[in-house]
């Protein structure tokens, strides 16, 4: 009996022994893979780093003559009797990277005063780095009207425009993010302020529309327009606007004061039979409210919306959901 309980011990003695040296063998075999693991990682993460780097600071050649080729953009801006706004925005948007050249837009019955270029160019001078000088232009016009944001400009050197109101501040950041939206769909229209139109089922035959602001796109998640008031879009569009836009609707434009955006959304819709790009933005309003916060402003667009589809005699825009966001500067995407 008692040599029975002495097998039984050592029995549950060895048992033991062998339960500890495996236990730790299995803890000395965890801890090494651990050790690969983290150092795998660690070796990765340099070799991420390293290509990370180097893909920031040397450009592969293709993509350089690619963006060598098609330069920067140029700013149009417009502007009306505002020149603290104006001076603003361009000591803003000149310190921009890829910024090329500045070209305002001046509708006044009087020419910009010698102290207003004096400030202007003195500004855009001192924003200029790296050896890269923005130009600055006045397009003068004898005639006040909308229309002239969008006239043919001879000299213009780069084929992308960013079309801007003189009242309105994006970041750098964002607007050139943007730029390179339009690279990628140079023939369509890349903007800030998207707007949208459906069809009123409650008049016409699916021929008569309804104009909605900011609300009804954030309501349905779909828009058919980007505005002028902060968009990107081709040079050539210009050419078309002065020479091929229908006269009658330049001319509500210049009675009404009104729909020059909607005008040219129409045109570029008309021409690529796509959509517009919407592009996520962070947008600072420094003027003080605009028509759109007048009585009747939608009626108005509405108004818009319907005579030009009846003149281009189709409706040419089209509704997406599609949004470009920068995803390096936002968690939510």
């Amino acid at each position: 009996m008692r040599g029975s309980c002495c097998l039984n011990r050592r029995t549950e003695l060895r048992f033991r022994v062998l339960a500890i040296s495996t236990v730790k063998s299995l803890t000395v075999k965890i801890k090494l893979l651990l050790c690969c693991c983290v150092a795998l990682t660690l070796l990765v993460f340099c070799v991420t780093s390293f290509t990370f780097v180097l893909w920031n600071n040397q450009t592969p050649p293709a993509l350089r003559s690619l963006t060598d080729s098609r330069k920067g953009y140029s700013i149009i801006m417009n502007t009306w009797k505002r020149y603290d706004l104006l001076k603003q925005s361009i000591k803003h948007y000149s310190s921009c990277p890829r910024l090329e050249s500045v070209h305002i837009v001046w509708s006044e019955p009087d020419p910009p005063s010698d102290v207003l270029l004096s400030f202007l160019h003195r500004v855009v001078k001192s924003k200029s780095k790296d050896g890269r000088q923005v130009k600055l232009k006045f397009d003068i016009n004898k005639e006040d009207s909308l229309n002239n944001r969008f006239k043919e400009i001879k000299d213009l050197e780069t084929d992308a425009v960013f079309s801007i109101d003189d009242d309105v501040i994006f970041p750098c950041s964002s607007v050139e993010f943007a730029f390179d939206v339009w690279l990628s769909a140079p023939d369509t229209m890349v903007g800030f302020v998207p707007r949208v139109h459906w069809v009123d089922s409650l008049k016409g035959e699916g021929n008569k529309f309804v104009y909605g602001g900011w609300w009804s796109v954030w309501w349905t998640g779909t828009y058919s327009m980007v505005l002028s008031k902060a968009a990107f879009f081709h040079k050539k569009y210009f050419t078309l606007y002065t020479n091929e836009m229908p006269t009658s609707i330049r001319e509500y434009v210049t009675k009404n004061r009104n729909c020059e955006d909607i005008a040219m959304s129409f045109l570029v819709a008309n021409a690529t039979g796509a959509p517009p790009i919407w592009v996520k933005g962070k947008i600072f309003e420094i003027g003080s409210t605009g028509i759109s916060s007048l009585g009747g402003h939608s009626e108005r667009r509405t108004e818009c919306v319907n005579r030009f589809a009846a003149t281009f005699g189709r409706m040419p825009l089209v509704s997406t959901s599609v949004k470009a966001v920068d995803s390096r500067n936002s968690w939510i995407w």
